[in-house]
């Protein structure tokens, strides 16, 4: 089945528009609570605003046979990890810090200010890509895709021989 990823959010925002992308929208105050109740998979404040991934909502999805992409900071990576310790990380990266300073710009969201603050935090955050189990450099979108694609191929193909026990059974009898 095709990835599916959801994020709960804080964030003064488009209702709307994030809701077709699988976002919640939350006031600080129940973001608060989610956070207190451990309700979260990984949960971060990122330039002001809250950002969580509904634990119940991954459980779900993985039990329904989902896989589940969550585009999270290296932090919270880290504390997925610790709620699923096989699963899998990739690190995206920027072809160069002019390209990443390009496209921060192009996407006309942010004054000269606030795009400094966020090549900052971006080099802090890449300097973790060694803690990923993959990298792709996002040089090329089609090429990015394509090996995202692959890797996502290649870990459906890793799954533990009980899962097909009838067939191998069936296979060596």
């Amino acid at each position: 089945m095709a990835p599916e990823s959801a994020l709960e959010v804080q964030k003064a925002c488009n209702q709307k528009f994030w809701s077709n992308f699988g976002y919640h929208n939350y006031s600080h105050y129940l973001m608060d609570d989610k956070i207190d109740d451990d309700s979260f998979l990984e949960h971060a404040e990122v330039f002001g605003n809250h950002y969580g991934t509904s634990e119940s909502w991954v459980r779900m999805t993985l039990e329904l046979g989902i896989d589940v992409i969550l585009e999270i900071d290296w932090q919270g990576a880290e504390q997925a990890r610790k709620h699923f310790p096989s699963n899998q990380s990739i690190f995206i990266l920027p072809p160069s810090k002019q390209a990443l300073q390009e496209r921060l710009t192009l996407r006309g969201q942010d004054n000269k200010e606030v795009i400094d603050r966020r090549i900052a935090a971006a080099t802090q955050e890449m300097s973790h890509y060694i803690d990923a189990d993959y990298l792709i450099i996002n040089d090329d979108f089609e090429t990015a895709r394509t090996q995202l694609e692959s890797i996502i191929t290649a870990q459906r193909c890793r799954l533990p021989a009980t899962d097909h026990q009838d067939l191998l059974n069936d296979l060596l009898t």
